[in-house]
């Protein structure tokens, strides 16, 4: 019986079966290493057309109020990423990571406010701060996981809000804080496009830093807590000390986009920045592109903030918004549990064109390389007879039959 890596056809040269095998060969590998140029040159392009569109964005929106919302969807594009270093990294799924864009923003007013800090200098040391605050507060919340986890998150976050708001003579309470504008002799609308430009940089450190972290030895190490925390500190990965690098990395990075919107909105309300739903709509925006992938929290702020914003302009104060987002996140649970990138790519390997590493070969053809190989000279008709075996196509006996066999 033929199996399926053998194939006879009813005709064949010189009189020998027509036989053939399957083998590896340099001819699939090469189409292969192919398409994967082309896939990378395709990357490239993709990468290039986008950043030339995120340049130009301020000079192609149409008036102030476009800006300012593009403004906003970079921003939630920065908080995105940033809490996709502890949720696309471990798998914590972390509701509170609003306390950090808080602290940054309400840091940053501050430091400025009492100190006399330049605006910049006052935004880093703003995230060094959060940093250093963030190390105790995560060894602590990352001894829980799951929704003990979360829960610890949301915790935090309320505790934050409550003390801003009550705090009145330092935090400025629920009448806000005013934040000096760093550049006074701008024009509202070039402060828009500057500020523009400044979350777009920030946006690319983020994701030069997350790309760098994918393909470390670290960034190893926290796939494997997500897969699996238990099997991968069995394996001696320092699954604890892992977490909590990531965890202050991402609340730094979630800081640092605080403190920018500080920067540019220069009016502080506690009530939305130490807002659950502003942590809710990072994890949203993660999912809904794909917390695995490089580009997948900024597909989702792009498509999220995107439909915030105009379900805001066109149902004004209702909670539509809300509903929207609710829905949004059904869909993507129930039907894109691994995002939208992650399920545009399976579909496009679905359908599109199969990469192979086999072609086939027929026996006198693989008889006759093993034999120049081995340094025999020429073959004979009693050759043919000899097991394809002997070529290292692993046929069964049965399979070696004849012609004159049959």
């Amino acid at each position: 019986m033929p199996n399926a890596s053998d194939t006879r056809h009813p005709t064949s040269t010189a009189g020998s079966p027509a036989v053939t095998a399957t083998e590896p060969t340099g001819t699939g590998a090469t189409g292969s290493g192919t398409n994967r140029t082309w896939r990378r040159v395709a990357r490239v392009v993709a990468l290039v057309v986008c950043a030339a569109l995120v340049l130009a964005f301020p000079e192609l929106a149409p008036n102030a109020y476009i800006l300012s919302a593009g403004i906003v969807v970079a921003s939630y594009a920065c908080t995105a990423t940033a809490w996709n270093f502890m949720g696309g990294f471990t798998g914590y799924v972390s509701l509170g990571h609003a306390a950090f864009f808080g602290l940054g923003a309400y840091g940053t007013a501050i430091l400025i406010r009492d100190l006399g800090l330049p605006s910049f200098v006052a935004w880093l040391l703003a995230g060094l701060l959060v940093l250093l605050i963030t190390i105790p507060l995560g060894i602590a919340a990352l001894r829980v996981r799951g929704a003990s986890f979360v829960i610890v998150s949301i915790s935090f976050v309320l505790i934050l809000l409550l003390v801003f708001q009550g705090w009145g003579s330092f935090t400025g309470g629920s009448d806000g804080l005013v934040v000096p504008r760093p550049f006074p002799d701008l024009l509202r609308p070039e402060h828009h496009r500057v500020f523009f430009y400044l979350f777009a940089a920030l946006l690319a450190a983020m994701l030069l830093a997350w790309w760098a972290i994918d393909r470390s030895r670290f960034g190893t190490g926290l796939k494997a807590v997500r897969e699996d925390e238990d099997k991968a500190q069995a394996l001696g990965v320092p699954t604890r000390n892992y977490k909590l690098v990531a965890y202050v990395v991402s609340a730094t990075f979630t800081a640092l986009a605080g403190g920018m919107y500080a920067l540019w909105f220069g009016d502080l309300d506690p009530i939305f920045q130490f807002s659950i739903m502003l942590g809710s709509y990072m994890v949203l925006m993660a999912l809904f592109g794909g917390v695995r992938h490089l580009y997948g929290p900024l597909l989702g702020a792009v498509v999220v903030g995107v439909g915030l914003e105009y379900f805001k302009l066109e149902f004004g104060d209702t909670q539509l918004h809300l509903v929207a987002t609710a829905l949004l996140l059904g869909l993507v649970v129930l039907f894109m549990p691994d995002g939208l990138i992650p399920a545009a790519q399976a579909l496009v390997k679905r359908f599109g064109p199969q990469d192979s590493s086999i072609r086939e070969v027929t026996a006198a053809e693989l008889l006759e390389r093993n034999r120049a190989a081995s340094g025999t000279a020429g073959t004979t008709d009693g050759d043919r007879d000899e097991p394809a075996d002997a070529a290292g196509t692993g046929r069964s006996e049965g399979d070696a039959s004849t012609g004159g066999d049959r």
